[in-house]
């Protein structure tokens, strides 16, 4: 508001020494300008009060007799009638527009808050998820560790222990209990390879290095180590002589064969068969690992592949499938399941043909 009355206080002064030689309309057009100016930034009630000492102003400096508030005739009644009623007008016009200007400013503000707050929600409800899930693989983990690394362990421990004893086993028994011994320090190799796969997938360090592979050697010898695990069924073997050599690398790919073998054991009835088939498909050869033992739920075959996942009944980690999964898609192959209740599971996957 004092802004506005020292610019009318200043307006009149500078073009009261032209009045003599000018229209009352400039000064009072002039006089108009502190009452926009303040409409701007005060609001109403300070454009009211300037365009009132603009008045006095117009009728002090450029109204007869000069230098004094006075009005002498009709018609400068008129002059200052319109000059109040333009300067209210304006004033009032470019006060409203101003605070509809500012509403609009501090309501774009309020939505900016209302996004930045919505957003900081939604990260924090995404990083509370993450840890959830976190948590929830973290308590999955400590369970198949403690489990499954737990059972190994303690046939390991109780059989050296008999052994340390000195207990007099036949010559026949004693081996039997080294073979356990060897099929128990093996499982909890594949245990310990498949945990660190999954944690080189999590850092992202799974890079094949791949090699001309023949994919008939790899499972002939899987097969051969496995032997003890597979005992209870039996291996049936659907190669073809002249399947062509695969791109792949082979320690990988052979932790992919050993994950499927192993699944299809824990699943297969005694007595029954696991087929281990393959057969080239373009620059592809695509490998299946067929059980006879109940199938898969139809609702369980995709969470199978996910980390510390099993399906109804399962008594794994939950990371072998999850690891195998990693491995085919860093080699560029697919992986999947299909299955009919009480027809078994075929596990198959695609790994490409070297130089296809």
């Amino acid at each position: 508001m004092a802004f506005g009355l020292a610019l009318a206080g200043a307006l009149s002064a500078a073009l009261a020494p032209f009045r003599p030689g000018i229209s009352r309309a400039i000064p009072a057009l002039a006089l108009v300008i502190p009452v926009v100016a303040v409409a701007l930034v005060g609001g109403r009630l300070a454009a009211l009060v300037t365009a009132i000492a603009g008045a006095a102003a117009f009728s002090f400096s450029f109204v007869p007799p000069y230098d004094r508030v006075s009005i002498a005739s009709a018609e400068d009644w008129a002059a200052l009638g319109v000059f109040l009623v333009v300067a209210l007008v304006v004033g009032t016009l470019v006060a409203n527009q101003a605070e509809r200007r500012q509403a609009a400013e501090r309501q774009a503000e309020e939505v900016r808050a209302l996004l930045l707050e919505r957003e900081a929600l939604r990260e924090e409800a995404e990083r509370v998820a993450v840890m959830e899930v976190v948590d929830q693989q973290r308590s999955a983990l400590l369970r198949s560790v403690s489990h499954d690394l737990r059972t190994p362990l303690a046939t390991i421990r109780a059989i050296a222990s008999e052994l340390r004893a000195g207990t007099d086993y036949p010559a026949e028994t004693r081996e039997e209990l080294l073979d356990l011994v060897g099929d128990e320090a093996e499982r909890l190799n594949r245990i310990v390879e498949n945990l660190l796969g999954l944690t080189r997938i999590e850092t992202g360090a799974l890079q094949p290095e791949r090699q001309p592979l023949a994919l008939d050697e790899l499972v002939d010898d899987r097969v051969r180590k496995l032997d003890r695990l597979l005992r209870h069924i039996t291996v049936v073997h659907e190669l073809p002589e002249d399947l062509p050599l695969v791109d792949a690398d082979p320690v990988q790919l052979d932790q992919v064969v050993s994950n499927l073998l192993e699944n299809a054991a824990r699943h297969a009835p005694p007595g029954s068969a696991v087929r281990i088939t393959a057969s080239p498909s373009g620059p592809w050869v695509e490998v299946g690992v067929q059980d006879e033992g109940d199938g898969i739920p139809e609702g369980d075959r995709q969470r199978i592949f996910e980390p510390f996942r099993t399906g109804q009944g399962g008594t794994s980690t939950g990371v072998g499938l999850a690891v195998c999964k990693a491995i085919v898609e860093a080699h560029g192959g697919r992986i999947g399941v299909e299955s009919r209740a009480g027809h078994g599971a075929r596990f198959w996957f695609t790994v490409p043909v070297h130089g296809g």
